[in-house]
C-alpha cells in the first residue's frame, strides 16, 4: 500500500467515507479496490487528464468484468446537461447495470458532473472521487455536491450525493498548471478565513513554500482544508444553515462566472475577488479592520489572483445576477461575510445601494 500522509472521515451515518491523502495513491490497488463492491467501472475523465492518469487508475483496478472511459472536453463551459447525456450514452451502449461504479479522475467540472452523472444513473449508483487538481482537492470532491451549469446561473441543476470515498494523490498537483493551482490556493485560504485565523496566519507565513509546491506545505495545507469542510459537512450536509458559510466569495463569484461566460474566469479567481468584496462589506460594516482586506489583497496578488471584480462588470449586472443564484431565499440574496477573521456569518439585509458601493 502506498504511504498515506493521513485519513480523514466525513461522519454521514451510513453516508460516511474516507479522505485519503497522500503520495501515489493512483497506483495503489488496495484503497481503489476497497471501495469497488462490483466487477463493473466507468471511469469518467477530460482530454487534458486522461492521458496522464486514467492509465494508472486502469492498472490499480486489476482485471475486471467490464471498464469503460469516458472522456469529455476540458473546460468549465462543458460543465452541462449536454455532457451528462454523453456519459448516460457511453455508459448504456457498454451495458452497465446498477452494481457499476462511476470514478471520477480530474478536477471539479468532472467530479461534479460525474457525481450527477451517478446520482441519476439507474437512480444511483456508486461513484468514487479522484480529485486532480488542487481546487477539487479541497473543495468540490468533498460534500456530495453534484451537478452542472445553465445559462442562467451556476450549478442550477444537480444533487446532494456523496461518494464512497476521496482519493487524493498529492503527485498530480505537479502536472497543474500555475493558474489552475493558484485557482485552487483560493479555496485553501477560503478556510482560514472562514473557520481557523490561525490556519490562516500559517496560510500567510507558508505561501511561498505553497507556491513552491512543497509536498510537506502542500500535505499540511490539504488535510486541515478537508477537516475543516468535514466537519461542517457532517454538522450540515444539505446546506440548511452552517454549510453556507463554504460559500465565503462565491456569490460574487458566481456572478463573475456567469457573467464573462463559463470558462473565462477559473472558479478560484472569480472566488478570490468575490472574497476581497465580501471582507470590504464585511469592514464597511465595521466587523473587521479595513488593513485586514488590505492583507488579503496583498496576500492574493502574492498567488496571482485577481483582487477586484472584471472592469467591465458594472453595480446593475452584478445585482441581476446576483439575484439569479441559488442561494437567494425568499428573494433575499445571502452573502457570508466575517465578524472577525476566522469567524463567518451569514446576512441576508444588504441593500442594493450597500452592495453597488462595492464596485
Amino acid at each position: 500500500m502506498s504511504p498515506l500522509l493521513h485519513t480523514l472521515h466525513v461522519e454521514l451515518a451510513e453516508r460516511s467515507y474516507p479522505i485519503y491523502i497522500g503520495r501515489d495513491l493512483l497506483r495503489d490497488p488496495v484503497l481503489l479496490a476497497r471501495h469497488i463492491a462490483g466487477g463493473q467501472v466507468v471511469i469518467v475523465s477530460n482530454a487534458t487528464v486522461a492521458p496522464l492518469y486514467v492509465d494508472r487508475v486502469r492498472e490499480a483496478l486489476g482485471e475486471r468484468a467490464l471498464v469503460t472511459d469516458v472522456v469529455l472536453p476540458d473546460g468549465e463551459q462543458y460543465k452541462t446537461l449536454a455532457s451528462l447525456e454523453s456519459i448516460f450514452d457511453r455508459v448504456l451502449e457498454a451495458g452497465h447495470n446498477r452494481s457499476t461504479t462511476f470514478i471520477a479522475v480530474g478536477g471539479g467540472v468532472v467530479g461534479d458532473v460525474t457525481g450527477f452523472a451517478a446520482a441519476c444513473y439507474q437512480r444511483g449508483v456508486n461513484f468514487v472521487q479522484v480529485p486532480t487538481t488542487l481546487l477539487a482537492q479541497v473543495d468540490s470532491s468533498v460534500g456530495g455536491k453534484t451537478g452542472v451549469n445553465h445559462p442562467l446561473g451556476k450549478n442550477m441543476i444537480g444533487a446532494f450525493y456523496q461518494p464512497q470515498a476521496v482519493l487524493i494523490d498529492i503527485d498530480t498537483l505537479h502536472s497543474l498548471p500555475a493558474r489552475e493551482f493558484a485557482a485552487g490556493l483560493a479555496e485553501v485560504v477560503k478556510y482560514g478565513l472562514i473557520s481557523d485565523a490561525g490556519f490562516y496566519a500559517w496560510l500567510t507565513e507558508h505561501m511561498p513554500a505553497l507556491l513552491a509546491r512543497e509536498e510537506a506545505a502542500l500535505a499540511e495545507a490539504i488535510e486541515r482544508s478537508c477537516a475543516i469542510k468535514a466537519e461542517v459537512v457532517a454538522a450540515d450536509e444539505r446546506e440548511g444553515g452552517l454549510r453556507a458559510i463554504l460559500n465565503l466569495g462565491h456569490t460574487f463569484g458566481h456572478a463573475i462566472e456567469t457573467g464573462q461566460g463559463y470558462g473565462e474566469w477559473l472558479h478560484g479567481e472569480a472566488v478570490a475577488a468575490g472574497m476581497v468584496l465580501a471582507l470590504e462589506l464585511s469592514a464597511r460594516r465595521g466587523w473587521i479592520d479595513p488593513a485586514e482586506v488590505d492583507a488579503l489583497r496583498a496576500l492574493l496578488a502574492t498567488m496571482q489572483l485577481p483582487v477586484a471584480p472584471p472592469a467591465d462588470m458594472d453595480a446593475a449586472q452584478f445585482l441581476a445576477l446576483m439575484a439569479r443564484d441559488k442561494k437567494v431565499v425568499d428573494g433575499r440574496m445571502r452573502f457570508v461575510l466575517l465578524r472577525r477573521i476566522g469567524e463567518a456569518c451569514i446576512v441576508d439585509d444588504a441593500t442594493d445601494a450597500e452592495l453597488s458601493s462595492l464596485f
